[in-house]
């Protein structure tokens, strides 16, 4: 079983059919992110994350002695890895989207299909 938040789009502002259905967000290690972390934080939009992921990488090669630089780098994309899914909930926050509850199931679809049941609009 999987750990999924349920997040509802914001209200008020009108959307294509497909648009009003709520997000999922695992609960997990997002090995994605730690393997590709720019590509991955710009394919869900994390701007502000991206741009943050940059400047960390620049001080990381700026300031780290070159012996340091792969320990360090791994620590990174580990940090990533471990809160990439906590970023996008705070991402979809900032865009105004509310989290209405949690469900457990095997995957995606099923928990799709569970938060839509305990919805009734």
């Amino acid at each position: 079983m999987r750990i999924w938040t349920v997040h509802l789009p914001p209200e008020g502002r009108p959307a294509a059919p497909e648009a009003r259905l709520p997000a999922l967000v695992p609960e997990r290690f997002a090995w994605l992110a730690f393997l590709f972390g720019l590509a991955w934080l710009l394919a869900y939009r994390l701007w502000l994350e991206s741009v943050i992921y940059l400047a960390a990488m620049a001080l990381l090669l700026a300031l780290a002695p070159d012996w340091a630089r792969a320990p360090l780098g791994l620590a990174l994309h580990l940090l990533l890895g471990f809160h990439a899914e906590d970023l996008r909930r705070a991402a979809l926050a900032r865009r105004g989207w509310r989290q209405s509850g949690v469900v457990a199931e095997r995957d995606a679809d099923l928990a799709l299909l569970r938060a839509l049941a305990g919805r009734p609009a």
